[in-house]
């Protein structure tokens, strides 16, 4: 049976200004975690939703895509969603670390 998976990759710079916003929780003065932390947590709490709903891609009976996992780059951070975890394709990803890798196989 031949199954079809939404697969989606955004791609956070940590340098720009826009990263470097006070994420805190409101409420909570107190900041113990930097920006970066909380911008990751933002984005676990679905903050991404509400600043790049033009981007979202849909699963293909239009539902959300789940945001899986994060990962933490020098100046940027990965969200990857997906309608169900599942391994994503390195050679189709917009992440320079991992197509960079397989350019030598080119």
């Amino acid at each position: 049976m031949n199954e079809n998976f939404t697969q989606q990759e955004i791609l956070l710079n940590t340098e720009a200004s826009f990263s470097k916003r006070n994420w805190a929780e409101n409420g909570n003065e107190e900041q113990t975690a930097s920006g970066r932390e909380e911008l990751e947590k933002a984005c676990w709490n679905g903050l991404f939703r509400d600043l790049l709903p033009e981007i979202l891609e849909k699963s293909a009976d239009g539902k959300s895509l789940v945001l899986w996992q994060i990962n933490e780059m020098d100046c940027f951070i990965q969200l990857e969603l997906s309608d169900s975890p599942s391994a994503q394709d390195k050679m189709f990803s917009i992440n320079p670390y991992s197509c960079l890798a397989q350019q030598q196989f080119n």
